[in-house]
């Protein structure tokens, strides 16, 4: 039998269950849910998810264990980065025998190995209940009974771009002939947006979130680039101005540009528009987000817990989707200019492949321009 553990929330309340990973680390920092059935493997090392604890609502996890992968390789690796990026895991049960032909060792002994602490056995049911009520919030696992509440982690407070940017210029090549070069603004991109722009033979230049690729000597040192996309990542993006400035300059400059999830987020900013921060955000592989304008529903895979408020935008900007459940924004479009962005994942990863056609309407406004 395992030794016990618990959840502490900062509103007092507290989760009993049993340790599992790494049950020398006692980690607090933002309390989510998700409830993808699948995937968990990709989920836990989405770099969208440093700061935060995340709870399954499926119920059993682990049965088909996770791929052993020491490769460094982000386009040949089974996960969305190199690390898991949780500040620790809740699951209702653990499932100890695992199968699956890529399978190389249990979820249990790789968050050993990653130092990740974990819960099983909570109630799962009843804490998503408690966040949908009361809000995404903070919490700490603790492996002894705690009689106070113990100091928390505040990922909002942060800039967690900079924890998982990469940390120097990458450069990545297509098997097939190099149509069009990208430059992908690394504020914690998921590997699968980096398959998804090189499966369409394009060039990526992957650089740190923070670089200013408008200094004089940049193009002289990694070449031009026909456009810009702008990463997925943890974190609020208040915390991000510089990168605004970065991506209103592009504006300028009319570079064909596309951002996805937090970079959607730091692109209405950069438009003037405002974000703010949803109750228990989005974490799943089935929100329904519809096409403004036509009668076109697309289910889509997202991870954030802000969103744009598309009443703020400026007069030269629309919004493109939006979500079935609750209505928030899912996309924006300049009327005339090459931008567009959305707030869900075309990349998936896990999650349905409905919207990786943005990709390709990406590759057409580079295409068109002159």
């Amino acid at each position: 039998m395992s030794n016990k553990a618990w959840l502490v929330l900062k509103n007092g309340e507290i989760f009993e269950g049993f340790a599992f990973g790494a049950t020398n680390t006692q980690n607090s920092g933002e309390v989510v849910f998700s409830t993808g059935m699948v995937g968990y493997g990709e989920t836990m090392t989405d770099p969208s998810y440093s700061g935060q604890i995340l709870c399954f609502t499926y119920p059993m996890i682990g049965n088909y264990g996770v791929p052993e992968s020491t490769s460094q390789d982000l386009v040949n690796s089974p996960f969305e980065s190199k690390n898991i990026h949780l500040k620790g895991l809740l699951i209702s049960e653990l499932s100890e025998d695992f199968s699956h032909w890529s399978a190389g060792q249990s979820l249990d002994n790789w968050m050993k190995q990653q130092n990740i602490p974990g819960i099983y056995g909570i109630d799962t049911r009843a804490l998503t209940t408690l966040l949908r009520e009361q809000g995404s919030m903070l919490g700490a696992i603790c492996f002894e009974y705690p009689d106070y509440l113990p100091d928390f982690y505040d990922p909002g407070v942060k800039n967690l771009a900079a924890k998982v940017t990469s940390p120097s210029i990458q450069i990545f090549l297509p098997e097939g002939p190099v149509e069009k070069t990208v430059l992908l603004i690394d504020c914690g991109s998921k590997s699968n947006i980096l398959r998804s722009l090189l499966r369409r033979n394009l060039k990526v230049i992957s650089i740190p979130y923070h670089l200013n690729y408008h200094q004089a000597d940049f193009e002289k040192h990694v070449g031009s680039y026909d456009g810009i996309v702008v990463s997925n990542g943890p974190g609020n993006p208040e915390n991000l101005d510089h990168i605004v400035e970065n991506i209103q300059k592009s504006y300028n400059r009319k570079t064909p540009m596309m951002g996805i999830c937090l970079g959607h987020q730091l692109m209405a900013q950069a438009a003037g528009a405002k974000t703010y921060k949803l109750k228990y955000g989005h974490r799943s592989h089935n929100q329904p987000c519809v096409l403004e304008g036509s009668q076109k529903c697309f289910i889509t895979s997202q991870n954030h817990g802000y969103a744009v408020d598309d009443n703020s935008l400026p007069d030269d900007w629309v919004p493109l989707f939006r979500n079935q459940n609750d209505g928030t924004n899912e996309g924006i479009c300049h009327k005339q200019a090459p931008f567009f962005s959305v707030q869900f994942h075309p990349e998936a990863a896990p999650g349905p492949q409905d919207t990786a056609f943005l990709f390709d309407d990406f590759v057409k406004l580079m295409q068109a321009k002159v």
